[in-house]
């Protein structure tokens, strides 16, 4: 699903360049609920920004359910984000002055879905993070661990192949953390590949596998006991 061969990405600083990921090579398989771990620095972000095609690589291949991944403008990457991929972020992101059915309803507007329909769809997307008793809540109406599952809802909403989550549980309190967790193990065993960056060892010790960066480079890939992967 998504496969990396010697990726390298650097960025400029004033005269010099910061080489943030060295020769990544990494292989997540469909299905699989995998985290990402390290301190900050470590790479992490802009690893996920490349899988994620919010950024480009400078070297190396990235392939993306047998794409390979390059030179895409953000027309063709925007394409493929919709079809492929879908987003939960550490802050949310949800537009504030949308409720949530409308917030989980948008990226099907973007697929050119019609209104009634999309609302359809978002309410059953809803229910199953089991909000959907708050459809017509504003965000500022919602808790921290609502906010997240409205979250959620929007990035399944698409039927995507891969959930992208950046700290899904850092603005969370421990209980609400597991809660989120749970919900994406439901989601994992429905078959869809999961890719969590985290910096909290008990987080990622739900997951299935967990890689370690430090500066750049991978110092190791292990399958935790939580269920074997094939």
């Amino acid at each position: 699903m998504i496969k990396l061969e010697k990726l390298h990405k650097s960025y400029p600083i004033g005269k010099d360049s910061l080489h943030v990921l060295k020769g990544l090579d990494l292989h997540i398989k469909e299905g699989e609920f995998v985290s990402i771990m390290g301190s900050s620095g470590s790479g992490k972000s802009t690893l996920l920004n490349i899988v994620g095609l919010l950024d480009e690589h400078d070297e190396g291949k990235y392939y993306l359910n047998g794409q390979l991944i390059e030179k895409l403008d953000e027309k063709k990457a925007a394409i493929l984000r919709n079809k492929f991929l879908g987003f939960v972020f550490q802050s949310f992101n949800l537009i504030t002055y949308k409720n949530a059915l409308e917030n989980v309803a948008l990226p099907l507007y973007y697929k050119g879905i019609g209104r009634k329909e999309r609302q359809k769809i978002a309410l059953k997307f809803l229910d199953k993070v089991g909000l959907k008793d708050r459809a017509d809540h504003l965000p500022s109406e919602l808790s921290g661990g609502e906010k997240q599952r409205v979250a959620i809802a929007r990035a399944l909403v698409t039927n995507p192949k891969v959930v992208l989550a950046d700290e899904p549980t850092g603005a969370l309190d421990s209980t609400t953390s597991h809660t989120i967790m749970e919900l994406l193990k439901e989601i994992n065993r429905e078959g869809m590949t999961v890719f969590v960056i985290t910096h909290e060892e008990d987080i990622a010790a739900e997951t299935d596998r967990i890689v370690r960066l430090l500066d750049g480079v991978i110092i190791s890939d292990v399958k935790t006991n939580k269920k074997a992967t094939v």
